[in-house]
């Protein structure tokens, strides 16, 4: 975030500077100093900035913009989502808020996830379908992750258009299209790798058309959801 962006913030919010400062525990004149672009904005007090100023999460640093991705354990991952406002985690602690790109890169590069952290997924992309999906995509490239982020996405895209949510629609359209110049041949996972042969060969005829197309054997579908609103 720029000192230009910044000011604009806090004026949008009808904060003077002192008031600012003491809200985000700075002092009028090192605020002063971010806001010319003297100083820095570290992640800790960016993090402040979102809360103080209610931006949008997606305002927060990313991992993805260096192209990393976090191993995140299901329990942090469960806070993460708590934090993002996923009503399904609504009764655990919420983690103090990430950027929902690195969650949902996080959340995908796991040989196993409890299904009820994999059902949310498509709820993280519809909730934030205005993430920085073109490093994003870069970064579940590198990963070989494309083929569980476009039935994600796919997903997600069923639940818009199920809410008639056009935009939506529209933009997450153009991100299953950018995913499948690069999709993987072979057949894959949803987190869930260590599902048995007898499972695997019942997903690989029952499973839902969204997961058909993008060779992952998982039966989650649009209509099996829930949390989604």
């Amino acid at each position: 975030m720029t000192g230009q962006k910044l000011t604009h913030y806090r004026k949008q919010n009808g904060l003077t500077q002192d008031k600012a400062a003491s809200l985000l525990g700075v002092s009028q004149t090192y605020l002063s100093l971010l806001e010319n672009g003297d100083r820095p904005l570290t992640a800790e007090l960016l993090r402040k900035v979102v809360t103080v100023f209610d931006l949008k999460f997606t305002e927060l640093p990313a991992e993805t913009s260096s192209y990393n991705v976090t191993k995140t354990s299901d329990d942090q991952l469960t806070s993460d989502l708590a934090g993002l406002g996923y009503k399904g985690f609504s009764h655990y602690k919420p983690s103090h808020g990430k950027n929902p790109a690195d969650v949902l890169l996080s959340a995908l590069n796991a040989n196993n996830r409890d299904a009820r952290l994999v059902e949310a997924l498509p709820w993280l992309v519809l909730a934030f379908p205005d993430i920085k999906w073109r490093d994003v995509t870069r970064v579940a490239k590198m990963h070989d992750l494309q083929n569980r982020l476009g039935f994600v996405v796919s997903v997600a895209r069923g639940l818009a258009e199920q809410r008639n949510l056009k935009t939506t629609v529209t933009k997450l359209k153009r991100r299953e299209a950018d995913l499948e110049t690069s999709m993987l041949a072979r057949e894959d996972t949803l987190c869930n790798d260590s599902m048995t042969n007898a499972e695997r060969r019942w997903l690989f005829t029952n499973r839902s058309k969204e997961a058909k197309h993008w060779r992952i054997l998982a039966s989650l579908s649009p209509q099996l959801v829930r949390y989604a609103d």
